[in-house]
């Protein structure tokens, strides 16, 4: 608050919006990003909310800006809260419409990935890492609650932390 007119400045957490997009035969869409933080490392199609759309909106919204991707938005994956950056990720499952796909201008170039060629050791952030881990477990595994934060059980499981290492490990 300032002290000398009493005005009160507030500073929410950012919403993230986006999805684990696949292609009829199961590969996962990934955009190599062309921005900072982590440029060049693959992510999945996310990033934060406008105002006045809804989740579904906004991750469909993010997917055509960084992949020229039309998606159909599913049901939540995961919710990811990261408080060290103020964010609350929403992650959702989706499906391509169309395999023509192109980098948007936040992306250097997007692809299709099968789960055995995804590029795990230059994925930007732990959450790509968690949500991609989790569609995985998810397979043949319909519905569900969405997955939160993994514990240190499940980062074991999928190996080294989630597969991240360096400064980003969670």
């Amino acid at each position: 608050m300032c002290p000398d007119c009493g005005f009160i400045a507030y500073q929410n957490p950012l919403i993230v919006v986006g999805s684990v997009v696949t292609w009829e035969d199961g590969r996962i869409l990934l955009c190599r990003r062309s921005i900072e933080p982590r440029r060049g490392f693959w992510t999945l199609p996310a990033g934060y909310m406008e105002e006045r759309e809804s989740t579904a909106e906004g991750a469909a919204r993010e997917a055509w800006e960084e992949a020229r991707a039309s998606i159909a938005v599913g049901p939540l994956l995961a919710i990811y809260d990261i408080p060290r950056i103020s964010q609350v990720q929403l992650i959702f499952h989706a499906r391509l419409l169309s395999d023509d796909v192109s980098a948007g201008p936040e992306s250097l170039e997007v692809g299709l990935f099968a789960w055995d060629a995804i590029p795990w050791d230059e994925l930007a952030f732990p959450t790509v890492h968690w949500a991609l881990r989790e569609h995985g477990d998810r397979q043949g595994r319909p519905g569900g609650a969405p997955a939160v934060n993994p514990t240190p059980e499940t980062l074991a499981r999928w190996g080294r932390g989630g597969g991240m290492s360096g400064p980003f490990r969670p």
